[in-house]
């Protein structure tokens, strides 16, 4: 398989993020399948930033380690990124700000000449090294001109025509250095009928198809964009999308609402989640029904609040005093974020509970292309399951309405409140069946158990195995992993043989018969790896008698690359 990899930097404030995600919608739109990762110190001005966009007429599941194609905004992008430059690489760069010495091939792209002959700001630059980039990878400027009316079209046709001048000027130079490519590689000029979405997009564009009512949230990277997708979306939906002032407030809107019968989800990462803890178990005893999307960032505190880490997980199964059941799923990649996200409402509705879907800043920020028909076929397998929801009074069984029954599978009977003739609390106490408090030993003991027959019925029922990647019998090696490590990991398979991998995106509550049945017969093969340091998945799988004789694990706040991956198991065999 033949893939490149385009990486673009310089200073927070020059529009990389922006240029980063035009590559990959473009080389999207040319037939190629994509992935695109983003790194961004927090600062709102200076700093490092990088987007890098993996492309390839084959699948691809997450960056690579090789540059192929480097644009340089400033000469600290050269300096940090040339160790992982290719042996033909092609570095974009301004001759005026410094000079190149090594043998690469080397476009001189004089952005500060144009600049100063139009008389404006090097915040154009962008357009400038767009235009350069495609003309060299041979586009044309129709696809130029139609990126930038796309990006800068709200801002006014005066925006865009100067925006496509400079990226002229820069195609311009790229183009007359397209016969020196010392690659294959061709823009393709061919419709792909490819989406191109982050984690996040996909969450917010799966919630509505969920029937989402209500979302609550307080900025917080890395999950922020999923509140400003769907206060975007209002007026379509007709969803009520709240700024809250707090993730105390976040999550307490979002009960009430979830309480007077419509759906609704919360978005936030640790440090937010830390704070919704309380309500989180007024939401156990009280049996109302919450989706809860924690897009994980490298803690703990503040810590690194731009990258990414897989550190919430033992949090996120424990969070909120005493015992009451939460479902924690963690999709993969963008694909199975749009799969999980319409289950977790569903599993929230039927077994009245917190359900939380675990993302975390690599999944969440980074894009990837995914088939349109692909995506109208999950979406059209999509069921609202509202569970045991009353609306009238016509389902109400006998003359009292029992809000927490005794039921034989622990869900007891919702009522929509309003209605007219019964009525019920739901407070933070403990309660008799008709919802009245109680501290009887006997009561309670009903009460505790009836809840936990949720979890009895969700194993015999809803859980679900992992997926299995290769062929278990034959591998060597088993890696078990879980989340965001998906896409990294099976890049990695594409150049080993003899290796299996076992994805989990159901992680709790876990299956301990079914799993241990599952995992016995590979049980003395198996390799954990995670993005954390204390193995937080493994300690889980370990508490299952099945123990793991080698960890890769990584925690600097980056993912991992595929070549870490096949160097890691390499010393392992």
């Amino acid at each position: 398989m033949q893939s490149y990899l385009l990486k673009i930097g310089g200073e927070a404030g020059l529009g990389i993020m922006t240029t980063g995600r035009l590559f990959g919608k473009y080389l999207s739109r040319k037939g190629y399948n994509v992935f695109g990762y983003v790194e961004y110190p927090s600062l709102i001005r200076g700093g490092h930033n990088t987007y890098e966009v993996h492309f390839s007429k084959d699948k691809v599941s997450s960056s690579k380690w090789e540059i192929d194609f480097l644009v340089c905004l400033n000469k600290e992008t050269f300096e940090k990124h040339k160790k992982r430059l290719s042996k033909k690489a092609a570095i974009f760069y301004d001759p005026e700000e410094f000079e190149i010495k090594e043998d690469f091939v080397k476009i001189e792209v004089p952005v500060r000449k144009f600049l100063k002959e139009g008389g404006d700001t090097i915040l154009f630059s962008n357009s400038i090294y767009l235009g350069a980039v495609v003309g060299y990878l041979g586009g044309s400027l129709e696809d130029v001109k139609d990126l930038l009316q796309e990006t800068f079209g709200k801002k006014g046709e005066k925006v865009v025509e100067k925006n496509f001048e400079y990226a002229k000027r820069g195609f311009k130079v790229g183009n007359s250095k397209f016969e020196i490519r010392n690659s294959k590689f061709e823009i393709r000029n061919t419709s792909s009928g490819r989406l191109v979405m982050t984690g996040n997009e996909a969450f917010a564009l799966a919630s509505v198809v969920s029937d989402l009512r209500f979302y609550a949230a307080y900025p917080m990277t890395p999950a922020s964009s999923v509140l400003t997708h769907l206060a975007a979306w209002q007026e379509k939906t007709g969803m009520v999308v709240r700024h809250a002032e707090d993730e105390i407030g976040v999550i307490n809107e979002a009960l009430g609402a979830s309480f007077a019968g419509v759906r609704s989800a919360v978005g936030t990462s640790g440090g937010g989640f830390a704070l919704m803890a309380e309500s989180l178990s007024y939401a156990g005893i009280a049996e109302i029904p919450i989706v809860i999307f924690l897009a994980q960032r490298s803690g703990p505190a503040t810590g690194m609040p731009t990258w990414t880490e897989q550190g919430d997980l033992l949090f996120a199964i424990n969070a909120g005093h005493g015992e009451f059941m939460k479902i924690v799923l963690a999709p993969g990649d963008v694909e199975e974020v749009l799969e999980l996200t319409p289950i977790a409402f569903n599993l929230a509705d039927i077994y009245q509970t917190p359900v939380i879907v675990l993302s975390d800043k690599f999944l969440s920020e980074s894009f990837s292309s995914v088939d349109e028909k692909r995506v109208e076929e999950i979406f059209k397998k999509v069921e609202i399951d509202r569970g045991k929801l009353l609306v009238s009074k016509d389902q109400v069984e006998g003359v009292a309405y029992l809000r927490y029954k005794i039921t034989k599978d622990g869900i007891s009977p919702r009522l929509v409140p309003g209605i007219e003739g019964y009525f019920y609390q739901a407070n933070s106490y403990e309660h008799l069946e008709d919802s009245h408090t109680t501290e009887s030993a006997k009561e309670r003991i009903k009460q505790v158990e009836k809840r936990a027959r949720k979890i009895k019925r969700f194993l015999e029922k809803d859980f679900r195995l992992p997926k299995v990647y290769g062929d278990l019998e034959k591998a060597k090696v088993v890696l078990v992993g879980w989340g965001s490590v998906k896409g990294p990991v099976l890049e990695a398979l594409k150049k080993l043989k003899d290796f299996a991998f076992i994805h989990f995106t159901y992680v709790w509550p876990l299956d301990k018969s079914k799993l241990k049945k599952f995992l016995g017969p590979v049980k003395d093969k198996l390799v954990l790896i995670e993005n954390n340091n204390f193995g937080q998945f493994g300690s889980l799988i370990e508490a299952l008698g099945v123990s793991f004789k080698n960890k890769i694990l990584k925690y600097d706040g980056r993912p991992f690359y595929p070549r870490e991956i096949v160097e890691s198991l390499s010393k392992i065999i």
